[in-house]
């Protein structure tokens, strides 16, 4: 008996939460995709010069991790999708996946997003002018960008929630003990 009802804790684990894990999966990969396309398109030319993403470091990280992000999007939701029971080390390894892909896709954000603001305001103190007043639709599809990044950001921030609960939850709890003096439970490890 204890083998059916493992069977269907497995088989209920797989059909209803795993549609939205899916799903869940799948929306940072559209995001993705719009944001690089959005990024790579971007460039103007006017009187004062032409400016391009691959111009600057930054933006190129941005398109790379972007898509970096797409590809493994699409292969965690159809690694997801299979009719599998999650096993400790699968559920160690996307635990540490969605981690580091949630950290990677932040710091592209967080790094273009501090190129932007120096774009938008300058820094005098470094007779840095600012760019926007002459490249204003540069900086338009960039900030774009970037904000779809950070909603991607925050869809790998649900994922990396679901990941952690899933590998975590596999564990049991640790059983206390009372054998001291002022009653206080200790748990054992």
């Amino acid at each position: 008996m204890g083998d059916l009802t493992q069977k269907n804790v497995v088989e209920n684990e797989n059909n209803g939460s795993n549609i939205g894990e899916i799903i869940l999966r799948l929306l940072p990969m559209g995001l993705c995709v719009v944001a690089l396309v959005i990024m790579l398109k971007n460039s103007q030319t006017n009187d004062y010069g032409s400016l391009s993403y691959s111009d600057l470091g930054t933006f190129r990280y941005l398109v790379h991790a972007n898509g970096i992000c797409a590809a493994y999007s699409l292969l965690s939701a159809i690694v997801a999708a299979l009719p599998r029971p999650t096993t400790l080390p699968r559920a160690w390894t996307i635990f540490l996946l969605d981690q580091i892909l949630t950290y990677t896709i932040l710091a592209a954000g967080a790094a273009s997003t501090e190129v932007i603001y120096l774009a938008y305001k300058g820094d005098t103190n470094v007779t840095w002018s600012e760019t926007c007043g002459s490249f204003g639709g540069f900086c338009k599809k960039a900030t774009a960008s970037v904000s779809i990044t950070f909603i991607v950001s925050l869809c790998y921030v649900g994922i990396s929630l679901l990941s952690s609960y899933r590998l975590f939850s596999k564990y049991e709890a640790p059983t206390g003990q009372y054998n001291n003096k002022e009653g206080i439970e200790i748990a054992n490890y």
